[in-house]
């Protein structure tokens, strides 16, 4: 630390202290270390900065001037000092982030690229799995942050992150390729292919609440397979519109009269809490 520095916070600690054998005890050094470093101070700068008496020291009219600089001058080098510890953690830091495969193919490539560019030190670790998964990752520290459906358990720290249409997709020269926008009622006329894992699955939920009967002949989680899986002519589905912007297969895809969105959002434990390269990398997100 500068010298001067050192001076300015032996000065700012007695005068808080209200006398120098306190902040001699604050700071670890002596009391005769802290007098020399105010003594040079007052020398320096031609002037009396403290009254010493016998019940401690007390600010001079120059000093009371002055103290309001020098505590600035100390808070502003003690954020410098701060954000270079950050960056310098940022060197070698570790993000680990629990997520979909729609988002992970779509959404964190182009952010993840841009966030190399300026901190090239940073590692990736990307999970893959089901929202009850992330969420449970999250929980026990496995991932420092998840990309989940919202709502959420109210014990998560949650940012709000956007929205996803899920769209019908259909075999070519399927009979519902005629409409424009597929009502709900012919869905529940043909067989259909569920996104689905651990009976768990929000299509399911929003064809219920609209009184449709989903005719399921196959669940899988893979939104590839079912995808694959309708190309063959086994059945149409619903999936996320983020999954379906790059799609290779020959299918069809369609909204449906009522749209179905989701809310999606990233979670964590404690936000205050999250290494540096995790709180930056969320400002990339967001």
């Amino acid at each position: 630390m500068d010298y001067n520095l050192q001076k300015y916070i032996a000065f700012i600690t007695a005068v808080d202290n209200g006398s120098i054998t306190g902040a001699s005890e604050i700071l670890n050094y002596s009391q005769s270390g802290i007098s020399r470093m105010i003594g040079d101070l007052e020398k320096d700068w031609q002037m009396s900065l403290l009254e010493r008496n016998k019940y401690g020291v007390e600010l001079t009219s120059d000093g009371v001037r002055l103290l309001p600089q020098i505590r600035a001058v100390c808070n502003e080098f003690q954020k410098l000092t701060t954000d270079v510890e950050e960056l310098q953690g940022l060197e070698t830091g570790l993000i680990r982030i629990g997520t979909i495969s729609s988002v992970a193919t779509h959404v964190l490539p182009p952010v993840i690229q841009k966030f190399k560019n300026d901190y090239k030190g940073v590692k990736y670790e990307l999970l893959l799995g089901d929202y009850n998964e992330i969420e449970e990752w999250v929980q026990s520290g496995r991932v420092d942050i998840g990309f989940v459906l919202m709502p959420t358990k109210d014990s998560f720290d949650t940012i709000t992150y956007g929205t996803d249409e899920m769209k019908i997709v259909l075999p070519k020269d399927h009979p519902l390729c005629e409409y424009e926008r597929i009502p709900l009622a012919e869905i529940e006329k043909y067989p259909f292919i569920l996104q689905e894992k651990d009976n768990n699955t929000s299509s399911r939920e929003f064809f219920l609440k609209h009184g449709i009967n989903l005719r399921v002949d196959f669940a899988t989680w893979d939104d590839y397979a079912i995808m694959s899986m309708v190309e063959s002519g086994l059945g149409i589905s619903v999936l996320p519109e983020l999954i379906l912007k790059r799609c290779s297969y020959d299918i069809e895809i369609k909204s449906l009269e009522e749209p179905f969105i989701r809310e999606m959002g990233i979670i964590m434990k404690d936000r205050e809490r999250l290494p540096i390269a995790v709180k930056r990398l969320l400002k990339y997100l967001v």
